[in-house]
Formats: structure tokens, sequence, C-alpha cells
């Protein structure tokens, strides 16, 4: 058995993240296999195996000054907050990316701060049309995509801190493509670029803070990544407000690479590697140091003991058939994952079919509309329009802060069919107030969309599928996961001013629609982690898509789980295709 250099999954399905291993006596060594296999084919002799054997010994004993609360169980503390934030910084890069162009949009595509002018080689405006503003957008989403897909492998290769280190390079390289733009083409390029920084972000973060959790903060953790998101994008729309006009517009641009030299500093000096990627490259006195600075004046003994076991674990199995896609979508695994595979995957599109990131995008220019600005409206900033696309923001943020908080104690099942239900109610204000032309309805209405929806259905995605899926199939479902919302943020972002231009006021019509739809399947379809383990989950939910009951339901009991009607018996069965992510 060897432990390689890429972390792998143990085969068993029942084996969970975070939970209790029923070791005899403490880890002391990492099993002689897998010593020799990470130095060398054997080739050594025995005295090799022995001293590579102690390299990676962890000794057992109580430490000086340490607590006797085990670690395993502590809350959330100051140092892994900390830890947790300068990683998350990469989120509010992110969040500042997606929410720079909305403000400073109608100067930057439409010349609204007047024609067209140049100064020291560079364009006052970059004059496009809606459509075409749209695909430059829309560049970053799709960029995002690109970058999630090399992502994981990064992140396992090189770690999860170095990796987001090295992630920052396209950050800054985006931000300068686009703050020295002086051709569309040239916008175009830096929006992907960034958007590149955006899916390796979104995936590496969620990642680290998911390893250095403990059981008890993986809710608030979980939620981190929306919350640096949402921040993110309402900072960057409070400086818009200061810099919409040309040229200071292109400094708005150029934050973006300040962030990420800053970021790369502060986790250089401040934030320790994951103590699950140290142990699954045989780091064992460095994860030791790392988990002891993650769980100050807390016993590590046990939790520590608990991760190499889990490894090994993995080792023991890493030569075992893992199950493909394919066999997990179509159920022929061991034990059937597809209703909780779809439940995943459905969760991360509903997140970008709702509209939410087009409101990100758009709201200056929908409010614009709505308020009926005239151009000399538009040239004096901060505009009605800009000031509620600033509330929009600041109301997502404060938003996820009270999903965070409320979301352990409710359940993401019920917190989710609330938030989804009031978003579709809340599109349909907007097209009552648009279709009236109120435009103060449609402002309360906005948001009120966005407050909802960041309160549950924003950020609930970013957790399920580590709350729903089994290690063996994770990765392929979370890559997969990552990749369909990229990909249908790429198609809202660039279909959303098409829609503006093609409907009117009737644009969120079909996010009531889509929005509707995620309430559906959260009423009646999906699975509910709240203090259950992985196993648990794959226990009560295995099997064929089916109708699980209401949120407001008794809880059912294995029998009636297993009696439940499978959508695959109904007269019209809907075939949903849906793959595993890590």
């Amino acid at each position: 058995m060897r432990l390689p250099a890429r972390p792998q999954r143990p085969a068993s399905i029942y084996h969970a993240a975070g939970g209790r291993q029923s070791t005899a006596s403490f880890v002391s060594t990492a099993s002689a296999a897998v010593i020799a296999a990470r130095t060398g084919d054997g080739g050594g002799g025995g005295d090799d195996k022995k001293a590579a054997a102690k390299d990676c010994t962890v000794t057992e004993g109580s430490e000086l000054g340490i607590s006797a609360v085990d670690s395993r169980y502590s809350s959330l503390n100051r140092q892994l907050l900390l830890c947790a934030m300068l990683a998350a910084v990469s989120s509010i890069n992110y969040g500042w990316v997606i929410g720079s162009v909305n403000i400073p949009a109608q100067v930057i595509e439409q010349c609204s701060g007047g024609p067209e002018t140049w100064t020291a080689g560079f364009p006052s405006c970059i004059p496009m049309g809606s459509t075409l503003w749209g695909l430059v957008v829309g560049l970053t989403p799709l960029g995002a995509w690109a970058g999630s897909m090399f992502s994981g492998l990064a992140a396992d290769r090189f770690g999860r801190k170095r990796a987001l280190m090295a992630n920052n390079a396209f950050y800054v390289a985006g931000a300068l493509l686009a703050c020295t733009a002086t051709s569309i083409a040239q916008l175009a390029v830096g929006r992907f670029v960034s958007g590149v920084g955006c899916g390796v972000a979104a995936t590496v973060v969620s990642t680290y803070n998911s390893e250095v959790a403990t059981v008890r903060s993986r809710g608030f953790l979980g939620g981190f990544q929306q919350l640096m998101i949402l921040a993110g994008v309402f900072l960057s729309q409070v400086v818009s407000i200061g810099l919409s006009n040309a040229p200071l517009w292109r400094i708005l641009f150029s934050i973006s690479a300040a962030i990420a030299i800053v970021q790369t500093l502060l986790l250089l000096l401040f934030v320790p590697e994951s103590p699950r990627y140290l142990a699954s490259t045989c780091q064992l006195d460095e994860t030791r140091a790392a988990l002891q600075r993650l769980r100050p004046g807390l016993d590590i003994t046990l939790e520590l003991e608990a991760l190499v076991a889990s490894l090994e674990s993995a080792a023991r199995d890493s030569d075992a058939p893992q199950p493909t896609m394919w066999q997990v979508l179509t159920g022929r695994t061991e034990v059937d994952l597809r209703h909780l595979a779809f439940s995943a995957l459905f969760l991360m599109v509903s997140q970008q079919w709702s509209g939410a990131k087009g409101v990100m995008f758009y709201s200056t220019e929908v409010l614009t509309v709505t308020f009926h600005l005239t151009s000399e409206e538009k040239k004096h900033i901060p505009t009605i329009a800009q000031l509620i696309t600033l509330a929009v923001a600041g109301v997502g943020v404060l938003a996820v802060i009270l999903g965070m908080n409320i979301l352990d104690r409710v359940g993401r099942r019920t917190v989710l069919v609330v938030s989804s239900l009031l978003t579709t109610l809340s599109a349909a204000l907007i097209v009552v107030g648009s279709h009236l032309d109120i435009g103060a309805l449609v402002a309360t209405a906005m948001c009120l969309f966005n407050f909802v929806f960041q309160a549950g259905a924003g950020f609930i995605p970013y957790l399920c599928a580590s709350e729903l899926l089994p290690y063996s199939v994770l990765g392929s479902i979370s890559g997969l996961a990552t990749s369909l919302n990229c990909l249908v943020l790429f198609i809202v972002s660039f279909t959303f001013p098409i829609l503006d231009k093609a409907l009117g006021a009737y644009l969120f019509t079909p996010f009531i629609a889509t929005n509707l739809l995620t309430f559906l399947f959260a009423f009646f379809l999906m699975p509910e982690a709240k203090g259950k383990s992985i196993a648990d989950v794959v226990d009560e939910y295995k099997g064929p898509l089916r109708f699980i009951g209401t949120p407001f339901s008794r809880r059912e009991s294995a029998a009636t789980i297993a009696t439940a009607p499978s959508l695959d018996a109904l007269p019209s069965p809907a075939k949903v295709g849906g793959t595993p992510q890590q």
C-alpha cells in the first residue's frame, strides 16, 4: 500500500470526513508500506525503511501548556477565523472582479460621461453595443470555468496555500490588461484572465476552509466563501461611486491587482498549509504544527490520529477501482448515489439561473431605465440607480451573515425552501413594478430579491457536495458541479442584456420560473444533512431520484425511506443526469 503524492479518497462510500475513527491506539507512524512507497520501490533495504519510518513518526504525549480539551469538537476560534479570512481574500477579489463592472458600465460602453477622448494614449471609454458588452462581462465566468478545470489538480500537487498564492498572478495579469485596455479585445482578454483566477479561487478557498474547519464550525465556514464574494462585490461598488468617471474606472479595475499582491504577502506570513494536505504528503511534523496553530490551546492528539488514520485508509484502498462518473449517474455503484449526485448538481446550477448574478452585473443599467434617467442625470454621479445598486449589494452581505447563523439551527432544506420561495415572489414584484412603472417598487423588490436569495439559496449550494457525497465520488461530482455553475453563469451574464432588450418590463419573468423550480426541488427532493455524518446521509437518501416528503413532515423511518416512490417508477419518468464532484 502506498500514500500517493496526490491525495486519494477511500473506496468505501461509508468513509466520511471528520468521522470518528475506531483505532485501538494512537497512530504513531504511517504504515511501513506507505513509507516504502514514499521513499522508493524497496531497493534501499530495511535500514532505509526504518529511517523513513522515523521521519514520519507522530510521537504520543501531551504538549506542554496544551489543554486536555479534544480539538475535534472545538468551536470556531480567532486563529482559525483569521486563516479562513485570509484565504478568502481570493473570494473578495472574485467579488471585486464581478462587481466592478456594474456601476461604471454606462461610462465605459455608452460613453455616458461624454464623447470618447484620448489622454496619454488611453481612451476615456470603449464604446460597444449591449450584446458585445454582455459578452465582455460574460467572459469572466467563462474564464472561471476554465480555471475550475485545473484548480483541483493544482491544489493537490502544490498544496492549497501555494495554489492560492500562485493564482494571484491571474488576478494581477487580468487587472493590468483591463485597466490599460485601449480596445474591446484587450478588455475582454483581461476579464477572461481575471475570471480564471476567480475559478481557481472558488475551488481552492472552499477546499482549504473545509479542511481546516472543525466539525462545529463547518456550517459557518462553509458559507464564508459566499460571504466574502458578496463583501467584494459591495466594496467594489462603494469604491465605484468615486471611480466611475473617465479615466478613473481604470483605477477601479487595477485595485484587483493590489488585493492579490497584499494577499500573497499575508498568506506567506500568517496562514499555515492545510493539515490534511500536509499529512497526505507524509509531512507529519508539519501537519502537527499546522493543526496546533489552527487549534491553539487545545489537545490535537486525537484529531491528528483520526486524520492520519483516514489517510492511511485511503492509501490502503487506493488500488481499488474508483466508480466512474457514468457509473454514479446510472446507479451502477455498490450503493446507489443518483439522488445525492443529482441534488449536488442541481443546486450548483440553480444558484446561477436564479438571476442574482444578473442583478450584480447589470442592476445599474436596469434601474437607470426604470427611473428614466436622462443623459444629463447620468453624468451626475452618484445617480439614484447607482445608490440603489450599492444598497442591493449591502443587503446581500447582511443576508449571508444571517443565513450562516441560522443554518445549523434550522437546517439546510428549510432555509432553502423559504429562501427560494421568497426569491420567486421578489422576482414577481420586480416584474409588477416594472410593468406599472413604479420605480420605488422595483428598487425595493430588487433589494428584497438579493436579500432573500443570499440568505439561503446563494450559499447553500457551496456546502452540499461535501455534505452529501462520499469521498469516493466527491471529486468528480464537485468538478462537474463547479463547471456547470460557471457555464450557467456565463449564459446568464451574456444573455441578460439581450433579455432586457427583448422583454423590457418582463425581464425577470424567466427567473420567476427558474426560482420556482428551485423551490419545488427544495420542498420535495432535497436531502437534509444537518447534524448527520456523510454515512448517515448516504444511508438515508441512497437510491434513484425520488420524492422524500416535505421539510415540515416528521422524519421518515428507514423502512419508509426504502419504500419511498422512485421517480424512475412514475408513469413519465424524467431522466436526470448528474455527475459527482470532489
